[in-house]
């Protein structure tokens, strides 16, 4: 399987002809023809054990735990379905191009359909390779007005992302690449966008890209209205809604380094909006004037 998020061509290739690997609907939308991979990923099953002699990096709380392996990295997948033995692995080189996921044969039926990158070890992989000075994942709703626009809105839980992203539903000529994640990436030619699988309360996921003409920083409000923003306060709010490992401090440095290039290169602004279509409207006068 190749699939293409973000700028990067992923490969997956099992290394038993027996297992039965799939994508799931939002990540099949990114499937690709077979090219050179940027990253190379080989699935295998195996008898998996409880064994945490490695060096503990980062502890989710949830289901993913972090671990230094070698040179390179180690991630366990447990569940309390399953009780402590992961139920899957996934080891990394040092610039997560390469990796080996490994399905616990005693939760995986023979030849029953798997998605090895079940979420969150897609985005876990998204964010880390990021993280080594390509870019950045963040919380945001991506939409392409047209041809030329590439509108970023960009807010935690509860801002409105999904909102906005219902109101472009339906406009002409317009993309919505994701309700909730977005990659960026920094290019000769300006800073792009990307669509993701990790959409939010719509399942809205694209796999196209727009260069990022606007960035806006939302917030429910009982009318629309535009302010602006220093560039201090722009980098903080972005950096507070991105997605960098954060178990790394080189990839925390590149990742700030990044966001300054962003918030030099792109007009960052405040958005206050009421959810009706009129925003769309609004939006599309405020950027034709500035």
């Amino acid at each position: 399987m190749h699939l293409r998020i973000g700028g990067f061509t992923i490969q997956v290739a099992s290394r038993e002809p027996g297992l039965n690997l799939v994508l799931n609907p939002a990540a099949a939308r990114f499937a690709v023809e077979p090219a050179p991979p940027d990253v190379r990923i080989e699935v295998e099953s195996g008898d998996l054990i409880d064994d945490d002699a490695s060096d503990l990096i980062f502890d989710s709380g949830g289901p993913w735990r972090m671990f230094r392996h070698g040179d390179g990295y180690l991630f366990k997948f447990s569940s309390s379905s399953f009780g402590p033995v992961p139920y899957k692995t996934a080891r990394w080189n040092a610039d997560f191009t390469k990796g080996d996921v490994c399905l616990n044969r005693a939760h995986f039926a023979p030849g029953a359909p798997v998605d090895p990158l079940e979420y969150p070890l897609d985005e876990l992989l998204m964010i880390n390779l990021l993280g080594h000075g390509r870019g950045l994942e963040v919380h945001g709703c991506g939409v392409i007005d047209g041809s030329d626009e590439g509108y970023l809105f960009v807010g935690q839980s509860g801002a409105g992302k999904s909102t906005m992203a219902r109101l472009w539903l339906g406009e002409p000529g317009a993309v919505i690449l994701s309700d909730d994640r977005i990659v960026l990436r920094s290019e000769v030619d300006g800073v792009w966008m990307y669509g993701t699988p990790w959409h939010g309360d719509e399942p809205l996921a694209s796999p196209r890209r727009a260069r990022l003409t606007r960035l806006f920083f939302l917030r429910h409000d009982t009318s629309n209205a535009i302010t602006a923003s220093s560039a201090s306060r722009a980098a903080a709010r972005l950096f507070a809604a991105s997605f960098p490992p954060f178990h790394s401090p080189s990839a925390i440095d590149l990742s700030l380094r990044f966001i300054e290039t962003l918030v030099t290169r792109v007009p960052c602004v405040e958005l206050g909006f009421a959810p009706t279509p009129a925003v769309v409207e609004f939006l599309r006068r405020s950027t034709s004037t500035h």
